[in-house]
């Protein structure tokens, strides 16, 4: 890896953290504008990475199915044909077939949420945006109503606090509850700490949190985007082989680069950055990979 290539690029577009972690150990960071490794910072929609792990735990835990349709948790949804066909992986997938929106300072609240109409037939189209998640948000709460836990507390206590992230703040909507697609503040200590837990595929002190198969559905895309996954982006590059990515407003980043073992964490403030530019220059060595990391989908 060439860090000071990638360093020199993420300066030109308002830096403020950049962390990059081999093995666990950290091995080269550089901080800016008053930001530090414990210094919180917004990941906008970054904090989407936490969602289809979280629905792979719930899986493992019989709460739910990811082609389950939303309308066997929400019955108002029956009654419309194409929202009676939407499943909860269209939903983390951005391929409901509801139309872009609800991104930033509009995200809904989740009765606005599942009001919205369905502008695409489910599964054919991707599209951006923050109301598929609120809408899951809306049918994992219901879920957990009767554990009396809300989404947020179901992602801290079952995935967040054994590992030890923790998270330094929430946005709150209008109705008290926290966002899913949006609204996380993470130091970048902490966000590699979760970075690392998906690079050893959901497993903690040797335990594995999520089942492998369960997690393997975060990183396969779909037939509308394969590359996009539950809440990751995948493959930016075509070579070296299994790199994902957690992506937020401005620039914020978090990359997993298993032919490295390496976690990448990069915050800032710049609308042209671009991921694609950065890995080329982090990568720019040339040297061969010096590990056979299995890719995170379980390819051999």
């Amino acid at each position: 890896m060439n860090p000071e290539a990638a360093l020199a690029y993420a300066e030109r577009h308002r830096l403020h953290a950049l962390r990059i972690e081999v093995d666990g150990a950290v091995v080269f960071e550089r901080y800016a504008n008053g930001y530090d490794a414990d210094k919180p910072h917004p990941l906008y929609s970054g904090t989407k990475s936490f969602w289809g792990v979280t629905a792979a735990a719930a899986h493992d835990d019989g709460l739910l199915e990811l082609d389950e349709t939303v309308a066997q948790t929400i019955p108002e949804w029956a009654a419309d044909p194409r929202r009676a066909r939407v499943t909860l992986r269209e939903l983390l997938a951005l391929t409901s077939g509801i139309g872009f929106g609800g991104l930033g300072s509009a995200v809904p609240v989740y009765e606005r949420a599942l009001e919205t109409p369905i502008k695409d037939q489910p599964g054919e189209r991707f599209t951006y945006g923050g109301i598929p998640l609120q809408v899951f948000g809306a049918v994992l709460a219901r879920k957990l109503a009767s554990r009396t836990l809300t989404p947020h507390e179901y992602l801290r206590a079952r995935l967040l606090d054994p590992v030890g992230v923790r998270i330094g703040s929430w946005r709150t909507l209008k109705d008290h509850r926290h966002p899913l697609p949006t609204g996380a503040f993470l130091a970048a200590r902490e966000w590699c700490k979760y970075g690392r837990f998906i690079l050893e595929r959901a497993r903690h002190n040797g335990q594995a949190l999520v089942r492998e198969e369960s997690l393997a559905a975060c990183f396969t895309g779909s037939t509308a985007n394969p590359h996009y996954g539950l809440g990751w982006w995948l493959a930016p590059l075509p070579l070296p082989p299994g790199i994902v990515h957690a992506s937020g407003y401005g620039g914020q980043a978090m990359y997993i680069i298993p032919t490295e073992h390496a976690v990448v964490v990069k915050f800032g403030q710049s609308n042209s950055y671009k991921h694609d530019t950065f890995l080329k220059r982090l990568l720019s060595d040339g040297g061969a990979p010096d590990r056979d990391t299995r890719r995170l989908r379980g390819d051999r």
